[in-house]
């Protein structure tokens, strides 16, 4: 459930603040949420949709190129 009167009163709040209350606001809402994990990096990617032209891309290498390891 969706506590619209609660956001709008958040809203109101932080239309008040100077302009550096809103920048430590920014700072503390995004500071936790700059650092990405591999995983969702990973994740995004998969779903994202920007690698989905290698689905069609022929495929230019086989187990049997090159020397083994």
């Amino acid at each position: 459930m969706v506590n619209t009167k609660l956001v709008e009163t958040l809203i109101q709040v932080i239309h008040t603040l100077s302009t550096e209350e809103r920048f430590l606001l920014e700072e503390k809402l995004f500071l936790e949420t700059s650092n990405i994990s591999t995983k969702e990096i990973s994740q995004l990617a998969m779903v994202g949709g920007s690698f989905d032209f290698l689905e069609h891309e022929p495929e230019l290498y086989s187990l049997e190129d090159g020397e083994p390891v």
